[in-house]
């Protein structure tokens, strides 16, 4: 018989061994990903093997007499899969195919069930039994050990993830910066930076982004306009601060920035062995953060920032860069054929996991400085982190004013999905890698408009204006300090502190007189103004679309403040505050309302060259919580000449980066006059003028660019005048109260309250509460911010009943929960205290405030060890929390355990405020008094005078504001007043 032919038994078992090599690679390759050349080998043999499988199939099956026919329906599996693998074998296993895959994968698994019950069935007849049966029990058995294989290894991967794609943070803080990352004598130190064997990674590993392009021609072109793309020295203002930087601290202390800016550069150690200006000019220095800078990062060490992760040079790059075409081809095609090691390599678990993707920013997006930075001690610095992660917006907060429909992450503000067609895409659409947030001033450098409108964008509206109100004088005083978080810790921090802390939504008391007399709301109360009288206008700016502090990131360097101006129906300014000079391109205003960090360095110089360095004391920060408010209070006198109308307009304007700042890194050189300036790494005493040459500025024109001023938002209010007196009736001698109260400004009184509390005006923000209250009783929060402002004022007897009532509409409400303990803890009823913040911990069991609460009220009970377990939660959150370390330093006293509490007095005294450094602001103070105005936690701006003021009549309050240029490129005059000059130097703003 044929069949029994020895010819035919061969084909036979190349079939048989053929098909089972396919089922045992298909089940390799579907089960794993790795980015290894034994995989890559495995996925280009994959379709050879099939191919090689299918033909010897059917041409045994040509042969005569065989049992199964190449007509049989069950073969059509195998004709179709084979089909459809070769349409993948040549436009690749791509997300567009993913169709293509599954009908390939599901026939090829239909078309193996019909082959091994054909050979089953022939393994029941006796002339082919002894044949086809030992076939049948070996095809089986390959068969389920493939696919045991692959689904214990998908399971495996599925409920176990890669523990280095996990970011965890560690049980006990560094006592000092030495711990760190890879400590002193790591590649990168003082940066946190490391690579997976501590050596250097060359240069054009991160320089080969246009390979990317290929297939992602979308997200580059993104990309290329993007602040990642222009981190390092392509950028003229970072530029300049390191060029600063190494000429006053040396090459080692700007490795701190380097290990997130300058990848190129510094993972290749070329950075640590050159001066800055001999290799700026370099492709690598000019390369700023490419494709690799975040996709070969393969674990992040903890949300402590400073540039916390490890980088890895992938042991596929060989291919993807080599130089010869063949195995140039063979890596594309290989990612084309089978992207799984691609993807494995490039897009880790915290890349895409909304849980971790924050966590992943928080390398970068947070930092402090030490002493092999600043010779000082531990200082916070920037952190886009730590408030978003406490905040409503991220789901964890449990004491926010407001919650977001859906808690949000990075992701969704700086990296929206966006229509593509890049293999990436997912139904159409990839996340935008143009990262806009705010930075408008290098793309203006490099006239790329499209990405300054994407960034304005971005920017209009995530922020909402509103003119409130007219208030009378206030009639309370200044207070010393409040009743309530006098026991919590004081970070030492240059930026602001919010949901993270327990004092973070509670400024101190700052006036404990009675609330002022309000005309509220504008544009819902008729009322009108009476020429000759002052009142004060109110406006609030509140945070709507925005995950952190607002402005978030080196607060210091940007000009973002509120303006306010006041016309008449002639257009004549009667008052203006925050305006700028030079037509709009000049300095602000240094009266306006400003949000920003002012530091001081040990000689009270501003910090205003990024020298963070330097920085020994903080004149004030003014950042806006997410889904919070702040309120503005302007001072206004109505002249007796005005016309009939005044249109009160605010505005929020942010420009990235200030005036003097942007002066300084393009043409800013020292004074010659001043030929040897003082100049240490505590303080810079010398002078600067804005002289330098601009041939070779990082910018595509050889001069200093305008860069705009946003207005993110704004309001307008038109209100009548009318004269004190004769028909009008007799001039006011007192401010009358008008309050209307309507269900549709609920939110305009809840935001002027916020505004007030967190400036410490306990009294002003429990009435705007109260009323928040009043226009709808069923509005939960509004009770509990009534009871806010009256436990942060200490009178928590008057706090009981409106939490009460909050509880009645919301039993699960984690802030009244929480706010209820704090009164229980202030009646000394400690374990009530405590069931009340762990019901607040069971909502919202990552807010480290309610943990560090919940421990306290075991501290106070002597549950020492309970205690302890809270506060190691709250390290799990944030290995930096003061108020944890401080309170554990408490605990393991009350265990005598004198070793560990000694430990933890040092992470207490490392991360503690230095309250003796304010000293450094006295003189400041008296030299700026627009600057002390401003470091009021409740303060009025008044308006600039009028005189000269584009040729329009004065009538504002006249205000002297003395500012000196010394430029001889920028030589403008304020516009807004002819007598003002700008500080340069040691004074300059």
């Amino acid at each position: 018989m044929a069949d029994s032919s020895p010819s035919r038994l061969r084909a036979g078992r190349v079939v048989l061994i053929l098909g089972l090599l396919l089922v045992a690679n298909s089940a390799y390759i579907a089960a794993f990903g790795d980015p290894n050349l034994f995989y890559v080998a495995n996925a280009l043999l994959h379709p050879l093997l099939g191919l090689a499988a299918v033909v010897a199939l059917v041409a045994y099956l040509f042969q005569r007499n065989s049992k199964l026919r190449l007509t049989e329906p069950g073969m059509y599996f195998v004709y179709l899969s084979t089909g459809f693998g070769v349409f993948l074998a040549i436009v690749g296993m791509t997300r567009p195919h993913t169709l293509a895959l599954y009908a390939h994968v599901g026939l090829a698994v239909g078309g193996l069930f019909f082959l091994l019950g054909h050979i089953g069935r022939l393994g029941r007849f006796a002339e082919t039994r002894a044949r086809f049966g030992r076939a049948y029990r070996t095809a089986a058995a390959v068969a389920l050990a493939s696919a045991a294989f692959y689904v214990s290894a998908a399971a495996y991967y599925r409920l176990r993830p890669d523990p280095e794609f996990q970011i965890q943070n560690p049980p006990l803080a560094p006592l000092n910066m030495d711990g760190e990352g890879g400590g002193p004598s790591s590649l990168l130190f003082p940066s946190s930076a490391t690579t997976v064997d501590g050596k250097p990674i060359k240069s054009k590993f991160f320089m080969d982004s246009e390979s990317c392009q290929k297939c992602h021609p979308d997200i580059y072109h993104q990309w290329s306009s993007s602040m990642h793309h222009f981190a390092s020295f392509n950028n003229q203002w970072y530029r300049k601060s390191i060029e600063y930087m190494q000429d006053t601290i040396g090459i080692r202390s700007s490795m701190w920035c380097a290990g997130c800016h300058d990848h190129a550069l510094a993972f290749a150690d070329l950075m640590q062995k050159h001066p800055i200006r001999e290799i700026e000019h370099t492709r690598e220095a000019q390369n700023g953060l490419g494709c690799m800078s975040c996709h070969s990062i393969v674990h992040v060490n903890d949300t402590m920032g400073q540039g916390g992760f490890v980088m890895e040079y992938p042991p596929l790059d060989e291919l993807a860069s080599s130089k010869n075409p063949l195995l140039h081809w063979a890596h594309d095609y290989a990612v084309l054929l089978d992207p799984k090691p691609h993807r494995s390599a490039f897009l880790k678990d915290f890349h895409r996991n909304p849980r971790l993707v924050p966590e992943f920013c928080s390398a970068c997006h947070k930092v402090h400085l030490d002493v092999p930075v600043n010779h000082y001690r531990w200082i916070r610095g920037f952190d886009d982190y730590d408030n978003w992660q406490a905040s409503g917006v991220s789901g964890f907060g449990a004491r926010s004013f407001y919650y977001p429909p859906k808690s949000q992450t990075c992701v969704d503000c700086h990296m929206p999905l966006v229509p593509s067609k890049d293999f990436a895409n997912l139904d159409g659409f990839v996340h935008s890698h143009r990262f806009a947030a705010a930075n408008t001033a290098v793309p203006t450098a490099y006239g790329d408009q499209e990405q300054v409108e994407a960034v304005e964008q971005f920017l209009k509206g995530a922020l909402s204006v509103d003119i409130f109100a007219l208030a009378a004088e206030p009639e309370g005083s200044a207070a010393a300090g409040g009743a309530y978080g006098q026991e919590t810790p004081q970070l030492e921090s240059t930026f602001a502190v919010g949901e993270e802390s327990s004092t973070g939504l509670a400024g101190a008391p700052a006036s404990v007189g009675p609330p002022s007399k309000l005309i509220a709301p504008l544009g819902r109360v008729d009322t009108s103004l009476h020429r000759g009288e002052t009142v004060r206008v109110e406006v609030v700016v509140r945070t709507r679309k925005v995950g952190h502090f607002f402005p978030g990131g080196t607060v210091d360097a940007f000009d973002c403040w509120l303006e306010f101006q006041a016309r008449d129906e002639k257009g004549r300014a009667i008052f203006w505050s925050g305006g700028v000079a030079d037509h709009g391109r000049g300095p602000v205003d240094p009266g306006a309302h400003f949000y920003r960090s002012l530091q001081l360095d040990a000689h009270g110089n501003p910090i205003n060259k990024r020298n963070a360095w330097s920085t020994r004391a903080l004149m004030y920060t003014r950042l806006i919580p997410p889904g919070a408010a702040d309120t503005a209070h302007f001072r206004l006198i109505v002249p007796a000449h005005v016309g009939n109308r005044i249109t009160f307009t605010a505005k929020l304007n942010y420009r990235k980066f200030s005036w003097w700042h942007t002066q300084w890194a393009f043409a800013g050189v020292r004074d010659p006059r001043q030929p040897h300036p003082d100049v240490t790494p505590n303080y810079d005493d010398g002078r600067w003028v804005f002289a330098g040459d601009l041939s070779e500025v990082s910018a595509k024109d050889q001069r200093i660019p305008d860069v705009p001023i946003v207005v993110i938002a704004e309001n307008s209010v038109e209100l009548p005048v009318v004269n004190a007196g004769a028909d009008h009736g007799p001039a006011p001698t007192s401010f009358a109260e008008s309050l209307k109260l309507d269900p549709k400004d609920r939110e305009r009184w809840n935001d002027y309250g916020i505004g007030l509390l967190l400036q410490g005006d306990l009294k002003g923000a429990e009435r705007a509460f109260e009323t928040v209250a009043q226009i709808d009783p069923k509005y939960a929060d509004g009770w509990v911010n009534v009871a806010r402002a009256r436990v942060q004022e200490g009178n928590t007897d008057r706090a009981k009943p409106a939490l009460a009532k909050a509880l009645e509409l919301n039993p699960r409400l984690a802030s009244a929960h929480y706010f209820t303990g704090l009164v229980l803890k202030a009646d000394g009823n400690y374990p009530a205290a405590y069931d009340e913040f762990a019901k607040a911990e069971a909502e919202y069991p990552l807010d480290r405030v309610v943990r560090n609460q919940i421990g306290r009220m075991l501290f106070l009970q002597r549950r020492y060890r309970e205690a302890l377990e809270q506060y190691k939660h709250t390290l799990q959150v944030d290995p930096e929390d003061l108020e944890a370390h401080y309170n554990l330093m408490l605990c393991y006293r009350g265990l005598r355990d004198d070793a560990r509490a000694a430990r933890e007095e040092k992470l207490y005294l490392r991360f503690k405020a230095d309250e003796a450094s304010q000293a450094i602001t006295g003189p400041y103070k008296l030299a700026h008094p627009e600057d002390n105005n401003e470091a009021q936690p409740i303060h009025e701006h008044v308006s600039v005078a009028m005189e000269g003021l584009q040729g329009r009549p004065a009538y504002g309050e006249v205000r002297s504001q003395e500012s000196e240029v010394r430029s001889k490129r920028a030589g403008a005059r304020s516009a807004l007043a002819g007598s003002r000059e700008v500080r340069r130097g040691a004074s300059s703003r």
